[in-house]
C-alpha cells in the first residue's frame, strides 16, 4: 500500500534491527507491560508473517518516503484473546519516537481502513488501549472511530495499572459516510 508520504509493505530482514530498538524504547512501550528484548521482537516479526499467510493480512512494515525504510508497523491482526467484542479485526500501530506527531500513523491507518474495507470486505474494525494514550486515541477519532465502552483487558492481571482500556470501533457504512462523494 501507498500514500502520499508512506509505503506499507511486508517485512524485510533488514526491518528487524530497527524493530529490536523500536521496542526497546520505553516511551514506545509506555502503555504496554514492559518493553521487549531481542528475542521477543524476533518472535514476533515471525508472528506478524504467520498472521499475514493465514489471514491475508497483518501488520505492515512503514517506510517513510526520503526519510526512513523503517518507522515501525500499522496493521490490522486478529486478537487472541475473549472479550464481549471478539472475535474481531483490530487496527494499530507502533512507530518510532521520530515520527510521533507527524501525522504519519493516521495517514497510515486511513490507508489499512480502506484495504480492510474494500480488500478484506470486513464489516467492522475496533481498537483499544489504555485511557491515557491520549496519542492513539486522538488517532482512532481521526480515522472516524468512535469509543464504545471500557473493558478489563483479559491478558493483563486484575489490578496492573495497564489493564482497564477503551474500545472504539468503525464500521463500513461509518467509514463510507465520512468518504467525500
Amino acid at each position: 500500500m501507498e500514500t502520499t508520504r508512506l509505503i506499507l509493505r511486508r517485512w524485510c530482514e533488514d526491518d528487524i534491527a530497527p524493530f529490536v530498538e523500536l521496542n526497546k524504547d520505553p516511551r514506545v512501550m509506555q502503555y504496554y507491560p514492559s518493553t521487549l528484548t531481542s528475542e521477543q521482537s524476533v518472535q514476533m516479526v515471525e508472528e506478524i508473517r504467520k498472521h499475514f499467510e493465514e489471514y491475508g493480512f497483518g501488520l505492515w512494515a512503514v517506510e517513510i518516503k526520503d526519510q526512513t525504510s523503517f518507522a515501525g508497523f500499522i496493521g490490522l491482526t486478529v486478537p487472541q484473546f475473549t472479550a464481549f467484542f471478539t472475535p474481531c479485526i483490530e487496527i494499530l500501530w507502533r512507530l518510532a519516537t521520530p515520527y510521533w506527531n507527524q501525522g504519519y500513523a493516521t495517514e497510515g491507518a486511513h490507508a489499512v481502513l480502506d484495504f480492510g474495507f474494500d480488500e478484506c470486505n470486513l464489516k467492522q474494525i475496533v481498537s483499544f488501549t489504555v485511557p491515557s494514550n491520549i496519542a492513539s486515541r486522538r488517532v482512532m477519532e481521526k480515522i472516524g472511530m468512535s469509543y464504545i465502552d471500557n473493558f478489563d483487558h483479559p491478558g493483563l492481571p486484575e489490578n496492573d495499572p495497564l489493564q482497564r482500556h477503551v474500545l472504539y470501533s468503525i464500521t463500513r457504512s461509518e467509514r463510507d459516510g465520512l468518504l467525500p462523494n
